[in-house]
């Protein structure tokens, strides 16, 4: 497994960070909506980078689906958020579509990035959330669908 850090989806998250704390520090001090939603946002942007991490440090595919979808959930937070910037009072609201168009540069990456998660590499997820497609929450897994964990990493040194 490779770090985090180079991967292109990674590098991504890290612009919208960096696009992010650009735009909302022109947020109004005293606009206490504003500052809340810097917060949140920033929150998210955070939480996008520590699930990628996590979803590249393990094999396990329902570890690895289960980070995406706090990464989706997280991307699509910060996409909605922009919506009511006017309302709440900033008025150069039209730069949040810089952070749209990145959002939407992400979710693609974020398409290529889960096609590269192993199916084989799973444990039964008994609440049937994660599991690869075809396999039920009450698949008995066999002692050969495990062999994965006695692998060797391929980009681990000998």
């Amino acid at each position: 497994m490779q770090e985090a850090s180079y991967l292109p989806i990674y590098k991504k998250a890290e612009e919208i960070y960096e696009t992010l704390q650009i735009i909302t520090a022109l947020f109004p001090e005293d606009n206490d909506y504003l500052q809340h939603l810097k917060y949140h946002l920033l929150e998210d942007i955070m939480v996008i980078q520590a699930k990628i991490s996590g979803a590249e440090a393990v094999k396990l595919y329902d570890i690895k689906m289960e980070n995406a979808a706090i990464i989706r959930k997280a991307a699509h937070d910060i996409m909605i958020s922009g919506n009511h910037l006017e309302l709440l009072g900033f008025s150069d609201a039209a730069y949040y579509k810089i952070i749209r168009n990145q959002i939407e540069d992400f979710r693609i990456l974020f398409i290529d990035w889960i096609a590269t998660f192993n199916p084989k590499h799973y444990i039964v997820d008994n609440w049937g959330l994660f599991n690869p497609p075809g396999i039920s929450p009450d698949h008995i897994q066999q002692d050969d669908e495990l062999d994965f964990l006695d692998e060797e990493d391929e980009d681990s040194e000998p």
